[in-house]
């Protein structure tokens, strides 16, 4: 099964949610990705999951899980179903809290064909796993490169 997994910016802009779309129709059409692996910190992963949830009604064959670092503590039961779409990988359940979100991201890197990023400057986290993945000969497909270059401020969503 073919793979895909995520690294963006925590305030990458909700404008780039077009392109991301586009790509990720590419991806599940032209690429056959069928398996997606996102995280659950800041916009980028936000509008990552938002539009998976909805595509995969459009394309039934696809299936994709939110990738904690964390396990959560405090869940009601109300919230049960925000983590339906969830895994916890093995081996994270003892990682301290300092190294959960570096571990955690190591196993999406190693679990993806291709890593679809959001990275407009050279420093934080997505930037850092952007390069491991060039270096590791991941497929990596940067929107930042594909986005009109009026998308690279800040926004939430």
């Amino acid at each position: 099964m073919i793979t895909c997994t995520f690294f963006g910016h925590r305030d990458t802009p909700k404008k780039i949610e077009p392109i991301l779309r586009s790509t990720l129709m590419d991806l599940i059409e032209n690429k056959h990705v069928e398996l997606f692996f996102v995280g659950n910190q800041g916009s980028f992963d936000a509008l990552v999951r938002r539009n998976l949830k909805l595509m995969a009604f459009e394309y039934p064959h696809i299936t994709y899980a939110v990738v904690l670092a964390y396990m959560p503590t405090d869940i009601k039961e109300s919230d049960c179903e925000d983590y339906g779409d969830t895994i916890f990988p093995e081996g994270l359940e003892h990682t301290p809290p300092k190294y959960a979100i570096d571990k955690r991201n190591r196993w999406m890197l190693d679990n993806a064909d291709y890593v679809l990023t959001y990275v407009t400057r050279s420093g934080g986290g997505a930037a850092k796993w952007m390069e491991l993945a060039e270096n590791k000969g991941k497929n990596v497909i940067n929107l930042a490169d594909i986005a009109p270059q009026n998308t690279n401020c800040t926004s939430s969503i």
